[in-house]
């Protein structure tokens, strides 16, 4: 009996030891990460923080590969009002706040740039905010101009506007946002089509609820064959991972969302695709271990990599958070010559309010560090 009792207890304690370094790998870095933060040389200030909070960024490229504009708001959460352009891929800039409506300074939380081209051909730039009621303003040529136009209405309160707007086959375009929940989870994320360039949107539905977790900021990606469509979302409990869920029906339905990679835990995901099929995703850095936890990172990988949640290639730490977690939602541009312009609002000083800054990097630069990094 005692020989049993032993054994028992023996694989007992083998089962527990494995189990403790399955889940203690499972929530450890398994991805390199290529630091360029301290390279100021990169760095591009679209709004300074010394005296103003600067927060909550997000861009625009346009057609021509050269103009830019960006949008923000004053203080965490606080009212819309700056905008920005640049004539040169984002390497200086111009304020244009005295363009806007009156109004617009009224308008609150996170403001999000969009351009959407309608049926008949016409482009509309919006740039919508969260509150109240979703507002949103709108240029119809080419961002020289600017009206006020009816606020969305309560059938799209929200905690945070379009976080995401991809086009979709058809030609229309699908927005996803988060908002609270009514039922067990405690946020939750809808979609919403327009099919007339962004002045008309359908009804929301929701297309995550995930029961003990808050699903959030969701962004959605395109898979190469552009018969997929991935959506990464925020877990604003920060629990564990962030979640992904995945459509091969244009949104009409989503998979039951599941964690990511671990190097894809972050807030607020927005990327680019670069020339040779990679994805680059930034977001504030919330991966459980990280050594860059809180900062301003990118994940490099492939579509491949996310769909069958492999690791990727490796991490960049593009800008470091005097502030702890307050920075990290992005704008992200990729230029002709391979150029990226990763924007976000970040302490950059210690002894400053945030800023709004770019940084600037190829894949190529990145690439030759990672290379350097493996040979030490």
């Amino acid at each position: 009996m005692t020989k049993n009792i032993n054994r028992t207890c023996l694989l007992f304690g083998v089962v527990m030891l494995t189990l403790s370094v399955c889940v203690s790998a499972e929530d450890s870095p398994n991805i390199q990460t290529v630091d360029i933060s301290n390279e100021r040389d990169r760095h591009v200030i679209i709004a300074d923080g010394k005296k103003v909070y600067q927060g909550h960024p997000t861009t625009l490229l346009m057609p021509d590969g050269k103009t830019m504009f960006a949008v923000w708001g004053l203080g965490h959460g606080g009212p819309s009002g700056p905008m920005a352009r640049s004539n040169d891929g984002g390497q200086t800039w111009t304020r244009i706040d005295d363009r806007l409506p009156k109004g617009y300074s009224k308008h609150r939380n996170c403001p999000s740039i969009y351009r959407m081209v309608d049926r008949n051909g016409k482009e509309r730039i919006w740039v919508y905010s969260a509150r109240p009621d979703m507002p949103r303003i709108v240029s119809e040529d080419g961002g020289e101009t600017w009206k006020e136009m009816d606020a969305l209405g309560e059938d799209y309160r929200c905690v945070m506007t379009f976080s995401s707007v991809i086009q979709m086959k058809d030609g229309s375009y699908m927005g996803m946002y988060h908002r609270r929940s009514k039922g067990k989870a405690p946020l939750e994320v809808l979609q919403t089509i327009t099919k007339d360039g962004g002045v008309t949107w359908s009804k929301p539905e929701v297309a995550a609820s995930v029961e003990g977790k808050a699903a959030c900021e969701p962004f959605v990606l395109r898979s190469p064959d552009g018969k997929e469509l991935c959506c990464l979302m925020r877990e604003n409990r920060h629990m564990g991972r962030s979640l992904m869920m995945f459509s091969q029906n244009e949104g009409k339905s989503w998979s039951k969302p599941v964690d990511t990679p671990w190097g894809l835990t972050g807030d607020r995901h927005y990327g680019v695709q670069a020339k040779d099929g990679r994805w680059v995703i930034a977001f504030r850095d919330k991966a459980k271990k990280s050594p860059t936890a809180n900062h301003f990172v990118a994940w490099v990988g492939t579509y491949d990599d996310i769909r069958n949640n492999k690791p990727g290639q490796y991490r960049i730490k593009i800008l470091h958070s005097h502030a702890g977690w307050d920075c990290g939602y992005p704008g992200m541009e990729l230029l002709a010559d391979g150029t990226i312009v990763a924007t976000t609002y970040i302490r950059y000083n210690p002894d400053e309010k945030h800023s709004v800054i770019s940084a600037r990097f190829k894949l190529e630069e990145t690439d030759k560090k990672l290379a350097e990094l493996k040979k030490k």
